[in-house]
């Protein structure tokens, strides 16, 4: 199997990408708006996925947080608020923040699970500081550790209720980039004891199956490479420190904060300690190319993927309508907005 998850140019597959798959055997798939048209045309998307490989279980991923991170747009899907609605209302009332966090996660979830999606990148346990930059800014749910903890393992049961495996990001913490990472590299200063705010949330979860990396250099831990090509900061950091032990994907591997060809930081991150490479942008070539120099997923990566496997449709898909849930939400995030009237 080769330790990638990689994207499809269109709402099909075309026969190059349909023989390159097969042969490939890839961990997964990542969707993007372009591949999102209508209901019918992504279940069939999804469906043709799973019968190219013969297994149910498989990884169909989005990034579907809601806000302005939504690759499946109305009018065809509901239109999901953004972290930030949550964390204003946790600072005022931190249980209804938590329960209107999860019900919206289990709506949500239920849109995805319809179209055949079984990962959500989502949540994102990035602590927000003043400095933050803004490809973080308002996806994040709060400032305070304990905060953002709370309404993040809300978000991944909502999403376990629906049958849908959400996501660790961006270990160990995208809080303190003052730049974009899909366009620089950015670098953080802080020191080992101030950092520990930025994993505590992760530390907290890192039981959860499924986690993303960060493309950031942190100079208290290595000063040269960013986390996702450090060994140091994935064996001693991710896996150490914090504690965690399930499926660790990179960030998207085309991103400008990296360098060198996709192949070469393909197989810079998996040496590097990453389980699995995400290529998101569906370049044939690129995908060849990872498909080609990088080792097959080792023993530890299947075995931490299929804990994400496991984690796929152990959910009773009882309880309140999808209507219902939104609705619910929408009661809660409404004592906020009250509350400044």
């Amino acid at each position: 199997m080769t330790p990638a998850i990689f994207g499809i140019a269109g709402p099909v597959l075309s026969d190059d990408e349909r023989t390159f798959f097969r042969d490939a055997d890839p961990a997964g798939y990542i969707l993007f708006a372009r591949n999102c048209e209508t209901r019918e045309q992504l279940r069939r998307l999804t469906d043709d996925l799973r019968s190219l490989h013969g297994r149910d279980r498989l990884i169909v991923s989005i990034d579907q947080e809601g806000g302005r991170v939504a690759r499946m747009k109305p009018p065809e899907w509901p239109r999901f608020p953004a972290g930030e609605a949550f964390a204003q209302l946790y600072d005022l009332a931190p249980a209804s923040a938590i329960e209107a966090a999860l019900v919206n996660a289990e709506a949500l979830a239920r849109e995805l699970a319809d179209c055949g999606i079984t990962v959500n990148f989502h949540a994102p346990l990035d602590v927000r500081r003043p400095e933050t930059d803004d490809v973080i800014g308002d996806r994040a749910l709060g400032g305070s550790p304990m905060q953002v903890a709370a309404l993040g393992r809300a978000i991944l049961e909502g999403h376990a209720r629906a049958d849908v495996v959400g996501c660790l990001k961006h270990i160990p913490g995208h809080g303190r980039a003052t730049c974009d990472s899909h366009k620089v590299l950015p670098r953080v200063n802080a020191s080992e004891a101030e950092l520990e705010d930025d994993i505590a949330p992760f530390r907290t979860l890192a039981a959860h199956p499924l986690g993303m990396s960060a493309h950031i250099v942190f100079e208290a831990w290595d000063n040269e490479r960013p986390a996702t090509l450090s060994p140091v900061v994935i064996e001693d950091i991710v896996r150490g420190r914090i504690g965690f032990d399930g499926l660790l994907l990179t960030d998207d591997i085309d991103m400008q904060a990296l360098d060198g060809t996709i192949p070469e930081r393909a197989e810079r991150a998996l040496a590097a300690g990453c389980d699995v490479v995400l290529n998101c942008w569906a370049r044939l070539d690129d995908m060849l190319g990872i498909a080609t120099r990088c080792p097959d997923l080792d023993e530890a990566g299947q075995a931490r993927l299929e804990r994400v496997h496991a984690a796929m449709g152990n959910a009773s898909n009882g309880g309140a309508s999808t209507a219902a849930l939104i609705a619910k939400r929408d009661a809660l995030l409404g004592l906020a907005i009250s509350s400044e009237a």
